[in-house]
């Protein structure tokens, strides 16, 4: 009689990886059917010259080789300084949200009374940065702009009158010894707190679910050893939520990708200046240097990144 073999149970991180390619199993499929398709034609456009038939429709393209490459960084007056802008913007937006994005999470993951009430404020930038409703607020503000424009500007002059000068700030902070690159930092943070603020919103989320995904017992083990909340964050909050953090780096910089002024110069190069094979080279070489970034930034967290099963 032959034995008959035991089927082998999958385990539990088995079980977890299942459950993570059915999770992306709607975007993967999408991605192969439209995505892949509109970027071989990105690519095969920015060798070309495309020429649009307007009397019985399509397109026509004609080889150029590398001459809209060579057009885009020798020629063009503005591109190389636009996809410099956008990459520096980028890597200095993207610790600031990142800080900003935890820091919030960890305040709004405390019980306290209000606590979906304020969740929902931060979330609101996100709904309210949707196409529709940005252009309603646009147009609003547009039309109120005539009959505030009086207040506004007393205000604002008024503000300016009571104003302190910022470089009093800058002088009283570098006879602290502060370097001036990290005060130069600080102060261009200080300027793009709105933008900050607006797209924060998912990446809070994401933070308060990997702080309440965190186990009790380690915080409670933490204060049993007599650790201090300092300690506390460093040995068991941050190591926990680093996963958590690659994902939001990710998110953070394909998102400041998507609103760069990269994007507005490559739109408005096909469809203001019908420069098809120009802005096709535009956004090749903007995808290139964000994937070379998403690349080295998480190559250099993944290696202190702690996974707990």
């Amino acid at each position: 009689m032959k034995k008959k073999k035991k089927k082998s149970r999958a385990t539990l991180l088995q079980k977890r990886n299942r459950t993570g390619y059915l999770f992306i199993l709607p975007w993967l499929i999408g991605f192969l059917l439209f995505y892949v398709r509109s970027i071989f034609m990105t690519g095969q456009f920015s060798f070309s010259e495309l020429t649009v038939d307007t009397v019985n429709g399509g397109y026509e393209l004609r080889r150029v080789g590398w001459e809209n490459f060579l057009y885009a960084f020798r020629a063009h007056g503005t591109f190389k300084q636009v996809l410099t802008s956008s990459v520096l913007n980028m890597l200095i937006d993207v610790p600031l949200i990142i800080f900003f994005s935890l820091f919030m999470a960890m305040l709004l993951n405390g019980k306290f009374r209000g606590r979906m009430v304020v969740r929902a404020i931060f979330f609101l930038p996100v709904i309210m940065g949707s196409g529709a409703i940005l252009d309603a607020l646009t147009l609003s503000a547009s039309m109120m702009s005539g009959g505030l424009s009086t207040e506004a500007s007393e205000v604002a002059s008024a503000a300016a009158g009571a104003s302190v000068s910022l470089d009093y700030y800058m002088d009283l902070f570098q006879t602290l010894a502060i370097p001036e690159r990290i005060l130069e930092y600080i102060v261009t943070a200080v300027n793009r707190i709105n933008d900050i603020i607006s797209a924060s919103g998912v990446q809070i989320i994401i933070f308060i679910a990997a702080l309440q995904a965190i186990p009790g017992s380690m915080y409670e083990v933490a204060k049993m050893e007599g650790a201090t909340g300092y300690e506390t964050f460093w040995k068991v909050t941050f190591p926990m939520v680093m996963p958590h953090i690659i994902t939001n780096v990710v998110y953070t910089i394909v998102d400041s990708f998507t609103v760069s002024e990269v994007v507005d110069l490559a739109y408005d190069t096909a469809f203001v200046d019908f420069n098809y094979g120009l802005s096709s080279v535009f956004s090749v070489v903007s995808t290139l240097a964000t994937c070379l970034i998403l690349v080295a930034v998480c190559g250099f967290l993944q290696r202190r990144t702690f996974y707990y099963h």
